[in-house]
């Protein structure tokens, strides 16, 4: 049986001490780039496999990072956490992720992973703050970064945020530009747990742009649903019985908007020449349908959260900055100009 390899036998088929061979395997500057390289390979060629813990000790760094977050299995935020991903995959850095499904382990996680330094760093996505997290944000010595959190756009942290409102503004405006007057809004039913501010952010962008278009709000068509397909169809089935019924319905998400597509089906209602239909994401699977969305960087946001994480690991000092993404309407066949319907 083979004897494990150690980093004196990588520093010894290298050439160099074993403090050069260490350094050149952390990536440290101080090593010449030749020499890197010559580590490197002996690595490879004798199959090494550096001690993670003992690592962890040399260094005094956990190596991981959390992911704290709600509803991991709704697909925006697995979009996100793909861009986290990325960005983190070239470097030494485990994710311990955590689900946030309610108040108490928001609290429970919040003191254990911030307050205990049993990581290096933290993102917290989409999950809205009460004053006792605020708090423990605001106290912890560990480096945190929000993404798409716009509440807490006060706290002295790193942050990506995205500007729903913005985005629901461009959705109603690019259906009134086709000719829509009768546009129905399908937003998302109040969490029992937390106050999410997304969906309600899009229907202030909607109202903003039925009013500057001097179009009357009407509160008829207005539905709310949880984020669910089959949710979302009952809800349109329902919105749909409306005397004069919409010609267009603005889905707070793609998911709600792929239960809309199911619901006008089930009613011989054809896309878009009797109903457009936009949703709100750009998810993969709305290209795939050809779905006309709102397009946030949902991608991109966990890169750059990652990245300004990263930033902060490597130098505590670095100054918080907050990245706005924008948004913007990707038009697909899902919508088109009012038919002429009763």
């Amino acid at each position: 049986m083979d004897k494990n390899i150690t980093i004196r036998d990588v520093a010894r088929a290298a050439g160099v001490s074993p403090g050069t061979a260490s350094r050149a395997l952390n990536n440290s500057p101080l090593v010449a780039e030749a020499t890197r390289q010559a580590v490197l390979e002996a690595a490879r060629r004798l199959n090494y496999q550096p001690n993670i813990m003992a690592r962890r000790l040399s260094l005094g760094k956990t190596l991981t990072i959390a992911i704290l977050a709600p509803f991991f299995t709704r697909p925006a935020f697995v979009a996100r956490l793909r861009g986290i991903v990325q960005a983190l995959q070239d470097t030494s850095y485990d994710l311990l992720i955590h689900n946030i499904d309610n108040p108490e382990s928001r609290a429970q996680v919040f003191e254990q992973m911030l307050r205990t330094r049993r990581v290096d760093g933290a993102i917290i996505i989409s999950l809205p703050m009460d004053a006792t997290t605020r708090e423990t944000i605001v106290q912890s010595e560990t480096p945190i970064v929000l993404i798409d959190i716009p509440t807490s756009q006060d706290l002295p942290v790193s942050q990506v945020v995205v500007d729903d409102v913005q985005g629901g503004r461009q959705a109603t405006e690019h259906l009134i530009a086709l000719g829509h007057r009768r546009i129905a809004f399908l937003g998302d039913k109040a969490d029992p747990h937390f106050a999410f501010t997304s969906s309600k952010h899009r229907y202030q962008g909607y109202q903003q742009a039925l009013q500057n278009a001097g179009i009357p709000l009407e509160t008829r068509y207005y539905r709310e649903c949880d984020i669910a397909r089959q949710a979302a169809r009952l809800a349109t089935l329902d919105l749909l019985q409306e005397s004069p019924r919409p010609t267009a319905i603005f889905a707070a998400s793609d998911t709600q908007a792929m239960g809309v597509l199911e619901a006008a089906r089930e009613m011989h209602l054809r896309v878009p020449q009797d109903l457009s239909v936009i949703g709100y994401d750009d998810l993969d699977v709305s290209e795939h349908i050809q779905l006309s969305t709102v397009h946030q960087q949902l991608v991109t946001s966990g890169v750059l959260g990652a990245r300004l994480l990263l930033r902060h690991l490597d130098d505590p000092t670095t100054a918080c900055t907050r990245e706005q993404l924008h948004t913007h309407v990707v038009a697909r066949s899902t919508t088109a100009p009012p038919g002429q319907i009763s």
